[in-house]
């Protein structure tokens, strides 16, 4: 690499159906350091994880339109992408660690930004 190579920043798929909610958690996963990606809904999300190997953490809501909530869609990854973290936010529900997948933390909204980046920098970490 050289001096003006920027380091290849680890992909994050922030998946939410709410236009204004969803630039807000881009521009943080951005701001974390991450190369935000982004999914209207669970079904969009699938299309990007089959199409993409690079992925290392899902940043989802619960409550969105189509076929999955977050909830499948975390245990969808959880099935079919094992290695990829996930973080699951909700304002309606709140969860504990019995209801959602293995690795897998979950913040009600409205969320602390300093731990979620925190959380997103602990599991990038991992891979």
């Amino acid at each position: 690499m050289n001096q003006y190579q920027q380091p290849k920043r680890k992909p994050v798929l922030v998946v939410e159906d709410e236009p204004l909610l969803r630039m807000m958690a881009l521009d943080l996963v951005e701001e974390a350091g991450f190369e935000p990606i982004e999914a209207r809904d669970a079904d969009e999300a699938i299309t990007i994880l089959e199409a993409r190997t690079d992925i290392i953490v899902v940043f989802t809501d619960i409550d969105m339109p189509g076929s999955m909530s977050g909830l499948k869609l975390a245990a969808a990854i959880r099935n079919r992408w094992p290695p990829i973290e996930i973080i699951i936010t909700s304002g309606k529900f709140r969860l504990d660690d019995s209801s959602i997948p293995a690795r897998t933390v979950f913040f009600p909204k409205p969320y602390d930004h300093g731990e979620v980046v925190a959380a997103l920098k602990r599991m990038s970490s991992l891979t």
